[in-house]
């Protein structure tokens, strides 16, 4: 197991690819704490791990509040000891407005959840991996292909998702320059079957853009050179593998699972 006896910590793991990735770390024989702006759905998910003979604990958690990094922490400590494997998973999805038409609100919004809440996480996670015992760990940033790419409608999102990959490029060289042994890479999925794709698939319904939901699937699986959506479970894996030694020689890399998308 590759990760025997490691300490996990994913937000946003009440649901989505949040909770795959909690679900493939435990499967590897890590310890999982998940937490979510939805308790119940964290504590959800953390059951149905010790249901299947997992270790795992839900916790409510809002990424945009310093004061819930430092309690998670604390429960962290205090049932699982360390911390070695940190996902910034939690997000929110873009407004769909134009950037002349958009709130302010919905801006600051995106960049709280998306932007803010990773800092947070992996300012956090630096502080508390460098006194493990050995020191390190991974720290692993869940952005986007829009964290590569741009698209028309989502100045929101892919300027957080843009931010998040090059705050990781600097975390990392930041931990390598002072000597830690903490891995920060960020993982960029492309479109990937979950509630947030279909909540917002649904307001393309609505909106008009298209006429029913398998339209819009379809449209945005065709997106893709080959031509589907991602599993959840298939960005887990990705992560399994950012979190375990096996990527041990990697550090402020861009891991991309999109199907293709950013190859045209």
């Amino acid at each position: 197991m590759r990760l025997d006896g490691r300490i996990a910590w994913i937000t946003g793991g009440g649901a989505g690819i949040g909770a795959a990735i909690a679900h493939a770390l435990a499967a590897e024989r890590a310890r999982v704490f998940v937490t979510d702006i939805n308790p119940p759905a964290a504590v959800a998910v953390a059951e149905l791990i010790r249901a299947t003979g997992g270790t795992a604990w839900g916790i409510g958690q809002d990424v945009t509040q310093e004061a819930d990094w430092e309690q998670v922490l604390a429960e962290v400590r205090r049932l699982g000891g360390g911390l070695h494997v940190l996902v910034n998973n939690a997000g929110v999805t873009t407004s769909g407005a134009l950037l002349e038409q958009m709130e302010f609100a919905d801006w600051r919004r995106a960049l709280a959840v998306n932007l803010d809440g990773v800092f947070l996480g992996t300012r956090l996670g630096i502080r508390a991996m460098k006194h493990n015992a050995p020191p390190g760990g991974s720290i692993i940033n869940v952005s986007s292909v829009y964290g590569l790419v741009g698209i028309a409608g989502a100045g929101d999102y892919v300027a957080a998702k843009g931010g998040v990959r090059l705050l990781t490029k600097a975390a990392a060289l930041e931990c390598a320059q002072c000597g830690y042994p903490i891995r920060v890479n960020s993982l960029h999925p492309g479109y990937v079957q979950t509630p947030m794709l279909e909540h917002g698939l649904a307001r393309m319904v609505a909106s008009g853009t298209f006429p029913d939901v398998q339209t819009a699937s379809a449209t945005i699986a065709g997106l893709h050179p080959m031509n589907r959506l991602a599993t959840p479970e298939e960005i887990a894996r990705s992560a399994v593998f950012l979190a375990s030694d096996e990527s041990s020689f990697m550090t402020g890399a861009e891991l991309v699972v999109d199907g293709g998308y950013t190859a045209r």
